[in-house]
């Protein structure tokens, strides 16, 4: 049993800054790729971030030189540092990461997410 929790989401003014926070817990072997997603009213969930095991990481273009991932192996955790936010960024972020639990099963699980308003 894996469990994901988010966290670090909240109400920010334009230009602000904000850091979201995903740790996994329980029966886990290995953590591959992680990932942030969000889904604004509306629209279809859409890829934010993601960072692979080695520490390469993408962005969507939206986003790029603004927000930040990085991720803490020994603490199961991904980050995203979001800087120069703007009402465009406002949606329920949820963090997604692909987890071997043994050495038969890998999948990927969601956070519950987190919401993140930017008023305009």
């Amino acid at each position: 049993q894996v469990q994901l929790e988010d966290s670090g989401g909240g109400l920010v003014q334009p230009g602000g800054s904000l850091r979201l926070s995903c740790a996994a817990s329980g029966s886990i072997l290995s953590i591959y790729d992680m990932r942030w997603y969000r889904q604004a009213p509306g629209t279809q969930r859409e890829l934010v971030a993601a960072i692979t095991s080695g520490g390469s990481t993408n962005y969507a273009d939206s986003v790029k030189d603004r927000f930040t991932i990085s991720r803490d192996n020994a603490k199961n955790a991904v980050y995203l540092q979001m800087n120069s936010l703007k009402p465009e960024d406002t949606a329920v972020y949820y963090c997604n990461l692909d987890i071997r639990t043994n050495w038969a099963t890998r999948r990927a699980y969601w956070g519950q997410g987190t919401q993140v308003t930017v008023p305009s």
